[in-house]
């Protein structure tokens, strides 16, 4: 099974860096497929940690799976399944930030103060902290979502701009903020996406230096076309789609996601 395969790629990659395997969370991808097929994933103990873009696809999906595994008899209490954790991997809209909270057990794609104060805000309300990684857009690339961070850490007035931000994520009250989450550029080869991973590495490092009381654990990056490299760099998450799941619709192929 290609999943299978997937996770002894990441395990290859972690020993050969010199790390524990299990420090990589594999989040399986799970847009464009059916709630039958990620039910039956789960069941069958193949992954815990599924991943999705789009808030009203996952809605749906979620509430379904729920049904499906409700009816196995496969929970622990309450709606949720067991051991099922939902990661938000897409761009999110501020207006959305209330189904996000009640949807998702994490955010990887906070980009704004604004996102993050509706986010807290709805968390409180819901009487839960929300674990969120802030969106870095380390490589520059032009209309790509998150964080300005391309001229990082050269430019002294971009870099102090996001750690005032971060200041101030860091007090809301709802949030429990982990870490950080990029997307690399489309390259011809994995190799060509490394001085991504090893920036954003940095920024990580950065923070903490910054901000010594607060842990950094996690880096969310990596994935179909680098996640190898990625995990060599130091990632936490890697989001994987299509070497799990195959290839996806033409017409839902999107330049920011394309390469999950």
């Amino acid at each position: 099974m290609r999943l299978v395969r997937v996770r002894e790629r990441i395990a290859t990659a972690a020993l050969r860096a010199g790390r524990d395997p299990q420090s990589v969370t594999l989040v399986a991808v799970t847009k464009t497929v059916p709630a039958e097929v990620v039910a039956a994933v789960w069941q069958m103990g193949l992954c815990d940690h599924f991943g999705e873009n789009r808030v009203e696809e996952a809605r749906h999906k979620i509430l379904e799976m729920t049904r499906l595994l409700h009816s196995h008899g496969k929970t622990m209490g309450g709606d949720s399944p067991a051991h099922v954790c939902w990661h938000m991997i897409g761009h999110v809209q501020s207006r959305k930030a209330r189904e996000v909270v009640s949807c998702f057990d994490w955010v990887h794609s906070v980009d704004s103060l604004k996102l993050a104060s509706r986010l807290s805000r709805y968390a409180v309300e819901a009487g839960r902290r929300l674990p969120i990684l802030l969106e870095a857009n380390v490589s520059g690339e032009p209309g790509k979502y998150g964080f300005a961070l391309g001229r990082w850490p050269e430019d002294r007035d971009q870099t102090e701009a996001f750690f005032a931000a971060v200041s101030e994520i860091l007090a809301l009250p709802g949030l429990q903020l982990l870490g950080l989450m990029t997307i690399a550029p489309i390259v011809p080869e994995p190799e060509a996406a490394r001085p991504t991973f090893r920036r954003l590495r940095a920024l990580r490092d950065a923070l903490a230096e910054r901000f010594p009381t607060t842990d950094w654990p996690h880096l969310s990056m990596g994935m179909t076309d680098d996640f190898e490299v990625a995990v060599e760099e130091g990632a936490t998450f890697v989001r994987i789609g299509r070497a799990i799941f195959g290839e996806r619709p033409p017409d839902d192929m999107r330049p920011a996601a394309s390469n999950i």
